[in-house]
């Protein structure tokens, strides 16, 4: 299972808004056969592990990282394939959670008469997934934050100086990451003080989602210059100019007025139904601080990544990398789960969770 666990990770960044699965096939104590999901509408790992083994599949135990589909999709059940290979034995880690086939899988292959075992590392397979589960329960996208700071929690000198305030080895991790993602997101204030392209190196899936409740985005920007490598979406608010708007869907941004939260700035949590409904499962937000603050104040945050760079900044006046409303006591404040803290080349990268 264990094997099948490392493959599945394989499609990392390539299979959303689906799972990510691996599939090994045994017989006797020896492996026969292994797969996984490559891509969104490719062959399952099941799928993919049968068509490997051929007529080897017959008697052998199926190790699968998810409860397989029984369902039509984007490709037929892995169940009704599992049958027709003469698979004996299946041990499942997890059960899916997308309600349509959540037990259903199981119960089929149960009938067809095949053993089935379930609950093999099952936290390791749910951790695997994590976006996917999230997604499929609340359906809304799995949130990762994303902050380069100073020791002292600066992300900006009081003049506005950012660039660079960590090494290169953690640039290349944090450009690495965003492959990894269906959307990274920024705020207005981002756009017109960095003037980011926010690309993936070697991913041109990766939408780009812009916050901006009054449209004040520069027409020049380079983030409107890139239609053909990204999608951008912008969501704004009543408050938009209208000529602007006009001028932004002529060229192919997709606009999409929100209602406004309390501040008057575009409802998160509406962005978020919205996103999801366009099957963005993982979203990385990268700033600045006062959209990273609204999402750890509206209790959004998923994930964290915090890269440290050696370095003082100081100063009232520079920019923080989470502002927002905060909290009145220290029993408010969200709580981060350490999952691991290393080096990367002179910076160091805290991981964690919000709990």
């Amino acid at each position: 299972m264990r094997l099948a666990l490392s493959l599945a990770k394989k499609g990392e960044g390539k299979v959303s808004p689906n799972p990510m699965v691996g599939a090994v096939l045994v017989k006797n104590g020896k492996l026969i056969a292994k797969g996984y999901h490559r891509y969104f509408g490719g062959p399952h790992a099941e799928v993919e592990a049968i068509q490997r083994a051929k007529d080897k599949a017959r008697g052998c135990t199926l190790y699968v990282t998810l409860e397989p589909c029984s369902h039509y999709g984007k490709t037929p059940p892995c169940t009704q394939a599992i049958i027709r290979a003469g698979i004996r034995r299946v041990v499942i880690a997890t059960l899916d959670p997308n309600p349509i086939n959540s037990g259903r899988g199981v119960q089929e292959l149960k009938k067809a008469g095949i053993e089935t075992e379930l609950g093999v590392c099952e936290e390791e397979a749910t951790k695997v997934n994590e976006a996917f589960f999230k997604f499929m329960k609340k359906k809304i996208p799995f949130v990762v934050v994303k902050v380069a700071s100073s020791l002292d929690g600066k992300i900006a000198t009081s003049k506005g100086e950012s660039k660079w305030i960590t090494g290169q080895k953690a640039r290349e991790f944090a450009h690495r990451l965003r492959d990894k993602m269906d959307a990274i997101l920024v705020g207005i204030n981002t756009v017109i003080s960095d003037d980011p392209s926010l690309l993936a190196p070697s991913k041109d899936s990766l939408a780009r989602v812009i916050l901006d409740s009054k449209l004040r985005i520069p027409l020049n920007s380079k983030i409107l210059k890139n239609q053909d490598k990204a999608d951008t979406f912008i969501f704004t608010t009543s408050k938009a100019d209208r000529q602007k708007l006009c001028e932004l869907k002529s060229r192919g941004i997709k606009v999409a007025i929100v209602k406004e939260d309390q501040d008057g700035r575009v409802d998160l949590e509406e962005v978020l139904k919205k996103l999801a409904s366009l099957e963005i499962m993982i979203l990385l937000v990268e700033g600045g601080g006062k959209v990273i603050g609204s999402f750890f104040d509206k209790g959004l945050v998923d994930k964290l990544f915090l890269f440290l760079a050696p370095r003082i900044i100081g100063g009232r006046n520079s920019l923080t990398w989470v502002e927002g409303k905060g909290v009145d006591l220290l029993s408010q404040t969200p709580h981060i789960e350490v999952s691991s803290l290393r080096k990367i080349g002179q910076d160091l990268l805290l991981e964690g969770y919000v709990k």
